[in-house]
């Protein structure tokens, strides 16, 4: 066998994504950084794959080995391969994207079930890790005395942090005795992740029954929820082209039973498809685990509902004043600072 690694064009990804649909119609992932596959030349000199997999940023996908040569152990020179490459960009929490049948062959190699669906299993290589995560919020989230014992989350990107988003949070945290509030931990925004997160701790810091986390890598992440971060898609959105059942069954499975949570919260989308298809996909899944799903009207300016987009396209103007109608005074104070100016992609 021989080992070819790399970043692959032409007939070489041409030939990997036939192998790889042959292989139980699974689909390359035009996204991926990295790939390693193993060959075997035939008689008559035709290369032949017999594995492959494929790195992207911390998720290891696409990953087959042809019926054939699945007695031989492939499978772990794939994962050993993609792991040493990881290791070697500093990327060494991993998570692993598989069919629930390949389980137990992938718990061989280091790794450990976070949530499946229907297709797809989520797996890292941390023992325990998304349950040690939760558990942690559990012990820093001291409930306040309420009467009806409700503890309710929102999950939001807050890019950045806007009126909108708190009166989000306010209107939420008037009918739960405990408001989760989790902000996205993915660095794929305008505003860095230790940014948002500060502005809204600082932001809610009046409403003494929300507590403010970080989602870590378990909740719309590159990992549960990719499609998230897509500017365009190649398709129209809807139900069937996004992966937004794994993130919800992650929500649901893994962060609300242990914490509690019977409510989740959001507002409405009039802007964005694509959190307007995972709106409509809550609606659908959680009330099968006990969770109410309560849409909340956008709070509106006389222009139309305030948004993040808004203000990220204001600030683009150079429009500062504008953004102050729309952003509460943290966030005012923070874009003054650094001139109004971005800094990243939106």
């Amino acid at each position: 066998m021989e080992l070819r690694a790399g970043s692959f064009k032409g007939a070489a990804l041409l030939k990997l994504k036939n192998f790889l649909s042959d292989c139980g119609g699974l689909k390359y992932d035009d996204r991926v950084e990295y790939t390693v596959y193993l060959t075997e030349i035939l008689p008559s000199g035709e290369e032949k794959i017999a594995a492959a997999g494929s790195l992207d940023g911390t998720v290891l996908k696409c990953i087959a080995v042809s019926p054939e040569y699945r007695s031989e152990g492939l499978a772990a020179t794939i994962i050993s391969e993609l792991v040493n490459e990881a290791s070697r960009r500093k990327r060494h929490h991993l998570f692993l994207f598989s069919k629930p049948e390949n389980s137990e062959l992938f718990c061989d190699l280091g790794f450990y079930p976070i949530a499946k669906t229907g297709q797809i299993l989520l797996m890292e290589n941390k023992k325990h890790g998304i349950e040690q995560f939760v558990a942690s919020l559990k012990d820093k989230s001291s409930k306040p005395g309420g009467e009806t014992g409700i503890s309710g989350a929102i999950v939001a990107n807050c890019n950045p942090f806007t009126k909108g988003h708190l009166y989000l949070v306010e209107t939420a945290a008037k009918h739960c005795d405990l408001l989760y509030l989790f902000i996205v931990s993915e660095n794929k925004s305008a505003f860095d992740a230790e940014t948002r997160l500060d502005l809204v701790r600082k932001g809610t810091a009046h409403l003494p029954n929300v507590r403010v986390f970080p989602t870590g890598p378990y909740l719309v992440s590159s990992a549960t929820f990719p499609d998230y971060f897509l500017k365009d898609l190649p398709d129209e959105v809807s139900p069937e082209t996004l992966n937004t059942e794994l993130d919800l069954t992650i929500f649901s499975e893994c962060f609300a039973r242990p914490l509690g949570i019977t409510r989740r919260y959001v507002g409405t989308e009039p802007f964005d498809p694509v959190t307007s298809v995972y709106n409509k996909q809550m609606k659908e899944l959680l009330p099968k685990y006990g969770i109410e799903l309560f849409e909340i009207e956008r709070l509106k300016d006389s222009s139309s509902a305030v948004s993040a987009s808004r203000v990220r396209h204001m600030l683009q103007e150079g429009n500062l004043d504008a953004v102050k109608e729309l952003v509460p005074p943290v966030t005012y104070e923070y874009l003054k600072n650094i001139g109004g100016k971005q800094n990243g992609k939106s």
